[in-house]
Parts: structure tokens; sequence; C-alpha cells
């Protein structure tokens, strides 16, 4: 077949934009344009903001000090991943003069200008909390970056011969003359660089030096009253400078960082081979177009329209002066180590739960019926025992699973790699256009196939990102399937670190679904229909587009209508443009919007009855959930896709369908409903645009509800009460509800 189609920080999603309630904005009433520009954020302001609040926990004092500075790393991390990838995108529309503008209609130029002028304010208020906040209180608990010459004459001495003997070795000094032209600079290298004397003997004005990435970003020095001190890398290089350039007169030196258009674009109607293509692609993809310089705050304006002209950037727009160590996340040593509990979060290990933490037949308690798991409160390390299990299991006859982001060492690739070393049939599908995860995957697939699983690379102009994993089995009645659909990757690493649900069920009509997902993945051969599975790009979108439509129509008969709705981004045009009918409708709707949001609510007339919230706290809000009331008939659904243009169109996705009613109920009401009243970690979004905080619903201020501690507890209690169930106590799929009320939130 063809494939068709802190609370002192006020986050703002639109710098340049007045509220809809200005003079000039459109008017609410029954006539209001839906698809007009001004009721659409742009979704990269939009992003942007997120990462705000992100930054806005770095800030926050009721954040332990080493979570302070994770926030700050992480905030550091997105950006450079928003400039490698989205700037690069819009430099790229820009230059080749594509026209093709989003919902709110602003140009490629007009974008980036605001994208400059919003993220130069962020940076300054990262150094301000880097040197007024976070610095300072690691400083007082005895942590540090020292400059050398801050140390006594005998530990100078000591990383004076460590740079003698482990460091000058391997560094290339470069001066830039007509003979030495300016280098390729590595992206996300840090580098410095060198003013020279006009009149120095040689000539050369300018000279750089690579910080090597193979060695140590932060060397360890004893110093007075610190625990743990240490010199950056290129302090230690800076200090011995005039050595790499001896017959010159050094007049200044800086650092500075360079992000690229780290983005891959392959033909993959013109590569026979996909994974060959892939790894041609990554070996060019360092030589991308520069998108911004970051240079550290003593590098003189000269020598930044110096580089940005060898860059090819504007100085004004592209780069970006700090007064903070450059790439902080490099330097997590110095969070690292023993430390009070007040520094970090409280230790939170994922519990194992029943009913399959105790099953002796993990396949029997799936037919007893259905599990669901909150991970990470709930431990991934259950999708990991069924897999290996049934890789041992000598009735499993065949495992077919999807892989888009496995990590490191996998304990679910290993059982793949077990599973077909036994002789069963094993067939995985591997996305090797998985942004960043290419290398990684592509060392899983040649791997896998080494084992002998039948490996394939994805589809031809999709991304393939559908967790999904089937087991056929061999049983004394025939037969049977076991299904695990998950709203997050199959990777150990970030299970703990990402909330995510997954569901296990041994139902059959699942079942045919789910083998003739695979059919269709690796034949193209698509059923007639489907049972339970909505699959994009074949129908997803219109399923949303038909589930909200249906919510309206119930709303305008009297019928009970609610939409909640939780995922990381909402930016596909026509589903906004649906959920403001419905809100017109008088459809109640509640968004739980991790990262872009697209949608204006709350502006009279249009979606006076959306709420958008947003969650940031230790994990990562990462599962996409929807629930849809239907006249007091709800429906749960749970699925791997945003409601972005690029989930619906481009990538292959599944929604399906929470069955079971009792589960149905613990993902309305213990999982959204505790997110939608969270007072601790919460935020909300305005029709102007703005974020702010959650107010405190608690007698004098005092919060509530912290959703995230909440699902902990609830997690740990879990496991507890089975701990003392009694033998006749009930052990199907319905143990995995919470029986009782939580306890009272506890604050850390």
């Amino acid at each position: 077949m063809v494939w068709e189609r802190t609370a002192s920080i006020v986050v703002s999603t639109e710098t340049a934009d007045l509220p809809l309630s200005a003079p000039g904005a459109p008017e609410p009433s029954p006539e209001i344009n839906l698809r007009d520009p001004r009721l659409y954020i742009n979704r990269e302001l939009s992003w942007l903001e997120f990462n705000a609040r992100v930054l806005a926990e770095a800030e926050s004092p009721e954040v332990p000090l080493f979570e302070r500075f994770k926030f700050l790393s992480i905030f550091g991390s997105n950006l450079d991943e928003f400039f490698m990838v989205r700037v690069a995108g819009l430099q790229a529309q820009r230059s080749q003069d594509i026209d093709e503008p989003p919902p709110d209609k602003r140009t490629p130029e007009e974008q980036l200008a605001l994208i400059s002028l919003r993220a130069h304010e962020l940076m300054t208020l990262r150094d301000r909390i880097w040197r007024e906040n976070v610095e300072p209180a690691l400083a007082r608990e005895g942590r540090a970056l020292v400059t050398p010459e801050a140390l006594s004459a005998e530990e100078r001495a000591r990383l004076d011969e460590h740079f003698a003997r482990n460091i000058y070795p391997v560094l290339t000094p470069i001066a830039i003359d007509p003979v030495h032209p300016f280098p390729h600079v590595r992206n996300k290298a840090i580098n410095l660089g060198v003013l020279f004397d006009p009149r120095s003997e040689l000539g050369p004005q300018t000279g750089l030096v690579q910080v090597p990435t193979s060695l140590p970003r932060l060397i360890a020095v004893s110093a007075p009253g610190l625990r743990r001190a240490f010199v950056t890398l290129e302090s230690l290089i800076q200090r011995h400078i005039q050595s790499l350039f001896p017959r010159m007169t050094l007049r200044g030196q800086f650092a500075f960082r360079v992000t690229r258009n780290f983005d891959i674009e392959i033909d993959e109607d013109e590569g026979e081979d996909l994974l060959l293509t892939m790894q041609a692609e990554l070996r060019r993809r360092d030589r991308g177009e520069a998108v911004r310089l970051t240079a550290t705050s003593d590098t003189p304006a000269s020598a930044v329209e110096w580089l940005c002209r060898q860059l090819k950037l504007d100085p004004t727009r592209d780069a970006y002066l700090v007064d903070a160590p450059l790439h902080l996340a490099d330097l997590s040593a110095l969070v690292e180590g023993d430390a009070p509990r007040p520094l970090r979060d409280e230790p939170f290990t994922p519990q194992l739960v029943p009913p399959l933490r105790d099953a002796d037949d993990v396949f029997a308690t799936l037919r007893a019926g259905d599990v669901l798991l909150h991970h990470p409160y709930e431990s991934f390390e259950a999708v990991v025992e069924f897999l290996t299990r049934a890789a041992e299991d000598p009735q499993v006859l065949a495992i077919k699973q999807t892989l888009y982001r496995s990590g490191g060492e996998s304990p679910l690739v290993r059982a793949l790699q077990r599973a077909a070393e036994l002789g069963k049939q094993v067939t995985a599908l591997v996305e090797l256009k998985a942004r960043f995860d290419e290398e990684s995957n592509i060392r899983w697939a040649r791997t896998l196939e080494r084992s002998g699983v039948n490996v394939m690379y994805g589809l031809v102009g999709l991304k393939l990102h559908a967790k999904v994993l089937l087991i056929v089995r061999q049983e004394a009645d025939g037969i049977r399937r076991y299904v695990h659909l998950a709203t997050g990757n199959y990777n150990q690493q970030t299970a703990r670190l990402y909330e995510d649900l997954s569901l296990f069920t041994a139902r059959e009509d699942f079942g045919e679904d789910a083998t003739a997902l695979f059919n269709l993945l690796t034949g193209y051969s698509a059923p007639d229909a489907w049972r339970h599975l909505i699959v994009a790009p074949l129908g997803l979108k219109e399923a949303v587009l038909g589930l909200i439509a249906r919510e309206a129509a119930h709303a305008r008969a009297g019928r009970p209508a609610r939409i909640i709705a939780k995922m990381n981004s909402l930016v596909d045009p026509d589903v906004v443009a649906s959920l403001y009918a419905a809100s017109c409708a008088g459809v109640e709707i509640d968004l739980l919007i991790r990262g872009i949001c697209a949608l204006r609510p709350r502006v009279p007339g249009v979606s006076e009855r959306i709420r958008v919230h947003a969650v940031i706290d230790r994990f990562l809000e990462h599962a996409r959930v929807c629930t849809f009331e239907n006249g007091g008939e709800p429906e749960v659904y749970l699925g791997s896709a945003d409601w972005m243009p690029r989930n619906f169109e481009r990538r292959v996705e599944v929604m399906f369908p929470v069955v079971n009613p009792r589960l149905k109920q613990r993902v309305i009401s213990e999982i959204l409903d505790t997110m939608r009243l969270d007072d601790t970690k919460g935020w909300e979004l305005d029709a102007s645009g703005h974020y702010r905080r959650v107010t405190p619903a608690g007698p004098e201020g005092k919060p509530l509800v912290r959703s995230q501690a909440r699902f902990m507890e609830l997690a740990r209690e879990r496991s507890r009460e089975h701990i003392g169930r009694r033998p006749d106590d009930s052990a199907d799929g319905a143990v995995a509800v919470l029986r009782g009320r939580p306890k009272k939130h506890r604050q850390r």
C-alpha cells in the first residue's frame, strides 16, 4: 500500500504580542474567525517559555540546591537543541525563501528576531541565577570553581605539571593568517580565542585553540575551605596560552562556543540502504551551518564581529555574551558525591507493584486482567521482566517490538538477542532517524542483526514513533497474543526520569490489532479495519477531530461533555480550531501541556471554557492521555503522539483505549485530576499568552497538592498494601487501582 497521508519569574509566550482584549484584537462574537492568527501562539516562542519554566525551577528556593544546578544545566542543553533544530530550520527557510507561514502567520525573519530577543533575556536571567543564587550557595557548601591563580603555590605547581604532561601534547594552536584560514569549529565544542599585538613578529592578529573534548572539563584541586574544588580545563589552558604561541605578544583572550545546524535531511527514495545512508549523513552533520555564537563576557566587540563574519552570523541577533561558565552541563562534578539530603531531592526508588511484582506466571496474570503502570513511580522493571521472561519461555514463538530510543546498555535489546539465539522468531523495528539517537540506534541495529533478529529500519518518509511490544505464545488452547503498549520509549534509563503510562493486555482484539500493525510496518499490508488501535498517518488526526466534535455535539444536546488531554505539545491548527469550537459549544476542557501550546485559553467568546495547565517538577511529564466524557460514558485513550502536524502526518503513531473500567477511572481521577489541582509545581496559561504559577489553594497560602509527590506516595502505598494483602483479595489487573483515599500530601 502507499502511505497517505519561580514566583519572581513571570513567563510570557509572546514578548511582542498584545492581549486579545487589547485594541485591535478580534472581537469575541459568534462569527469570530477561529483561524485568526492572533488566536495562535507561535510555537517557537511557546517552546522558549517552556524552557523559562525550567529556569524558574533553578531559581526557586523550594528546590534543593543540587537540583537547582541540574535545572540550570537542563535549560542550557534544551536551548542547544532548540537552536540546532528549530532555529536552524527557520534560518534555512529564510535563506531558501520558503513560504510556509505558521498559524500565527509570522515570517521566518520575524520569528528569528523574536526568538533572539527572548533567548537573550533568558540567557541574561540564567547568568544572574548562576551568579547570585546557585554559585554562592554551592560555595557555602564547600563546592566551587576556582582559578589557578587562587590556589597555593604548591597546588599551582601540581597543576602546571599536569598541563605539561597531559594537556599540552593534545592541543593544536592555530594562528589565523592567509596560509592558515579560519578552521572548522566543531559543534558545541569550547574554543579559546587569542588576540595578538598587531606588531607581533609573524603578523597574525588572532589565534584559536580548541579545548579538547577528549579530556575532562573539570580538574579537581585542593583549595582552603572547599570540600570539592575544581579548575576548568579552559582556564588552565588560558594560564599557559603564551606557551602555545611563544613568539607572539598577547593582548587578550576569551572563550567561545558555536552551535550548528545538527538536523539530518535524507532522501530515502534515493538511498538503497537506509542504514548506510544514515551513517554517511551523520559523518557530515558536524559540518552544518553555524546558528549561534556564545562567548564569555570579556570578549571584545571587535572579536565578536570577527567571529560572526567567519561564521556568517549576525552579531546583534546570533551572538550571546554570557557572564557564567560556558555549558554548565559539563560541570556536574560540582554536585556529585556525598552530601546532606537537603541538597538533593528525597531519594525515590520506582516501586514494583502488584500484580506483576509477585507473579510466578506473568502470562496467567495478564489473562486475568489488564495491567496499567504509571512510570517512573511504578517500576519499568516490570516491562523488562516481561520481555526477559518471554525470551526464555519455550512456549513463546515470536516477539515483535518497536525501538525508538533504547539508550545505552539496554536489557530489552539483550532480551531480544537472547530470544533470537534460542530460536524464536524475533522482529525489531528500529527507527534510525530518532533525532540525536541516530548513532546509538545504528549500533543496536547492527548488534541485533548479528544475533539473528530480523531488523527493519523504519519506513520511507516516516518516523516510527509508536511504542508496541507483541508476544506470540503457544498455549494449551492455541495461540495467544500478549501486548504491551506505551506512551514512552523502551528505554530503562529515561524510564526513571520520564513520566509515562504503559498498558499490558492479553485481550484478543488488541492482539489482532498489534499483529496487523507489525504486518503493516514490515509488509505495507493494511487491515480493512482496526478493532482498537488508532494509527497515524492513517486516521489518527481524523479520529481526534471526530472525538472532539462528538463532545461538542453532546454539549449542544445538553449531555455531559468534557475533555481532559495531557501531552507534551499542542500545535496542530486544525485541532486547536476544533477545541475552540468545542469550547464555544459548551465543552469544559482542561489541557495539561508540558511544553509547546499554540492555543490561547480564556479568550471571551472563543476559549472561555479552556484551561491550560503545565507541571514542571523533578520528573519530565511525558505521557500522552486524553479523556472524553462522551455524554456520561467516558472514554480514555493513551498514545505515543502529541497533537502536532508531524505526529499526525509524518510519523507512525498509535493511540489506544483503556477499556478496563477501573483502570479508566484511575487515569481520570487519580492521575489527571491530581495534576489539574497541582498548586505547588503547576503553571497556568492566560489569554494574553502569559504563564503564571498557580496560586496555592491552602490556608495561609500553603499549597495542598504536589502531583508528583503524591504519585510517589501512592506507588509506595500500593507496594506496601500488597505485602499485607489477604489471600482472598483480588489478584487481577484491577488491584492496580488504589484502594481508599490517598494520603494527604507531605512537603519534602
